[in-house]
């Protein structure tokens, strides 16, 4: 994994492990991580354990955390989820778990290296994202990573009792030389 790195970024990517399930929970329980999440249930521990099982060790999901390249500490995550080997595309989530780790491009950086990792190391041809339509940090780093809007959905999800709008994204895989 050492190749999905961004020195100037700061930034490295290696495969996430069961040893870092408490951080995951307590990141994707922290109110500003989880309010920009579609699925804003409360982790567990065990339900985080039983993703990795059902999940991660089947093949379904590749999750690799975000870390610091000059103190090796753990920033966040980023993954692909319901992976399909037919139509060579999968679905991309990311994370940026500790506060002083965002605002500074480490997720647009994250972003661009899993992309790199999905077309190279997976042989994906297209990589495509769901944000909520009023998470414009996100989307503008979306953009910044090579993602397109495609469409909005309207009024798609209900999340503490408010319809929101979502926002489809993609990256096609045409020349995958951008993201070296």
């Amino acid at each position: 994994m050492e190749r999905f790195a961004d020195e100037a970024a700061g930034i490295y990517l290696r495969r996430m492990t069961y040893d870092d399930t408490d951080a995951i929970v307590a990141w994707r329980n922290n109110d500003e991580v989880r309010r920009r999440f579609i699925y804003q249930e409360p982790f567990t521990r065990q339900g985080h354990e039983n993703w990795i099982k059902n999940m991660v060790e089947t093949g379904r999901v590749v999750q690799m955390i975000i870390c610091d390249s000059s103190t090796k500490e753990a920033l966040g995550s980023v993954y692909i989820r319901d992976i399909d080997r037919q139509h060579n595309k999968a679905e991309y989530g990311i994370f940026i778990g500790e506060a002083q780790a965002r605002g500074r491009g480490a997720g647009t950086a994250a972003a661009k290296l899993m992309l790199r990792y999905c077309f190279e190391e997976e042989k994906l041809h297209r990589i495509y994202l769901r944000v909520l339509a009023d998470n414009h940090q996100a989307i503008r780093s979306y953009e910044k990573a090579g993602f397109v809007k495609e469409a909005c959905l309207r009024d798609d999800v209900r999340i503490e009792g408010t319809y929101r709008d979502i926002i489809w994204m993609a990256v096609v895989n045409t020349d995958n030389s951008q993201y070296r």
